[in-house]
């Protein structure tokens, strides 16, 4: 059963102020209008016309269209200024879409933004009935449910005490709580939990899991956390611009999300000019990766190793170890090489110019898609010789079907790899 469904939602803002400020400025603004003149309010260089959109208004949201089935967990990522948070008041009816309609099935409780719904001078205890009863909950659902919220929060020693007297955490804890607890049919959250530590954040996320899957609620969550949404949804909805720009499976909405707004481009670029570190003894004239000098590299299904090629002169002789680690565009390890911290192994460079080679076996498994690899040359133990980070975009090709099944990007836990 479909438990939100919005057909064509679009919310338009009007810029700047559009209220007179004092009685002359309203009687200027009404002669204002009669004359077909920009009020005395409006921005600078504007006109009066309510079609020129671009100069006195802004969609907030355009043209939305999609639906969540009951039980879903639908995470919501975009950029600041996507309309991720417009959305989801609209969804919690805090303001009202300009043009199209939204049917929601069922009660819905909204924790946008910390301390929502609950009264600064008002208790703990007073806040938990006001929001309950504003659920519609009796008192008596109230009361069954209240030591549970309570214990969830973790704020007992504090539950006579008015709410602006809570740190910011307290308060997102005990909101998510009375949220959480009180039985929505439909739960739609912000970034809030953000506020929260990371064993808060854990437990939301559990409770937000057993929400979905034990009881059958649906959940809405916006976050910038990547690994969050990807561990809490199945599925994702990508906003750009106040669009969707994507919308379907969890794994491919983050992707895009990534891809799409990486932080740094490398593409055509050489891997020495992402050296964010270098020691002022030791001096790099060439770095080759896969045999190419350039940040993107491609590595075909009958491939079975990556040659790391750097060339150079130290002006004193350098023990040595080759660091490469291999993550997704969120950052997510997936494998590594580290033999200097696996198993004691030092090279040493010695005083001039030198040629370093590593050839590195791939993992049993091949990947299939794409990661980024981080490239380090330290002195185990002491310090770092080179740092390039985010240099590298490895794309896998295919897979090594006698190796077994295909290794996606996506899977955890691989063992360290080894030089040949």
């Amino acid at each position: 059963m479909t438990a939100i469904e919005l057909e064509n939602i679009s919310k338009l803002y009007r810029l700047g102020m559009y209220g007179a400020d004092t009685l002359r400025d309203e009687v200027l603004n009404f002669f204002a209008r009669l004359r077909g003149k920009a009020p005395v309010n409006a921005k600078i260089g504007t006109e009066n016309r309510l079609d020129s959109v671009d100069d006195q208004f802004v969609w907030a949201l355009k043209d939305i269209n999609f639906s969540v089935e009951q039980g879903d967990i639908v995470g919501i990522i975009g950029k600041n200024g996507a309309g991720k948070s417009t959305l989801l008041k609209l969804l919690s009816k805090i303001t009202a879409p300009t043009t199209g309609s939204i049917k929601i099935r069922g009660r819905i409780a909204s924790l946008l933004e910390v301390g929502t719904g609950m009264h600064p001078e008002l208790t703990g205890r007073e806040n938990i009935f006001l929001n309950g009863a504003i659920l519609g909950m009796t008192k008596n659902e109230i009361k069954r449910k209240f030591d549970d919220i309570v214990d969830f929060a973790g704020i007992a020693k504090y539950i006579e005490t008015p709410i602006k007297r809570y740190s910011s955490g307290m308060s997102v804890r005990l909101g998510f709580a009375i949220a959480a607890f009180l039985e929505p049919e439909i739960l739609v959250v912000d970034e809030v939990l953000a506020v929260g530590d990371a064993e808060f954040q854990k437990k939301a996320i559990g409770k937000m899991q057993d929400v979905s899957k034990g009881e059958g609620r649906t959940v809405l969550f916006v976050s910038h956390n990547m690994s969050a949404i990807k561990n809490l949804c199945k599925h994702g909805i990508v906003m750009e611009r106040g669009s969707v720009a994507f919308n379907g499976d969890v794994l491919e909405a983050t992707d895009y999300y990534l891809k799409k707004n990486e932080v740094v481009t490398t593409k055509g670029k050489k891997i020495i000019e992402c050296i964010s570190f270098c020691l002022p003894t030791f001096h790099v004239e060439k770095i080759e990766f896969n045999g190419t000098e350039y940040c993107e590299s491609v590595v075909s299904s009958e491939q079975h190793e990556i040659k790391v090629k750097i060339e150079g002169y130290t002006d004193v002789a350098q023990k040595t170890d080759l660091m490469l680690i291999f993550k997704t565009h969120d950052g997510t390890p997936l494998t590594s090489l580290a033999e200097g911290h696996y198993k004691g192994k030092i090279d040493i460079l010695p005083e001039g110019k030198f040629i370093y080679e590593k050839i590195v076996r791939l993992p049993k498994y091949m990947f299939n898609g794409e990661c980024i690899c981080d490239i380090f040359l330290h002195s185990p133990g002491v310090e770092f010789i080179i740092k390039i980070s985010k240099s590298v975009k490895i794309i896998f090709e295919g897979s090594r079907e006698e190796y077994g099944t295909t290794l996606k990007m996506d899977i955890h836990g691989l063992s360290g790899l080894e030089t040949i």
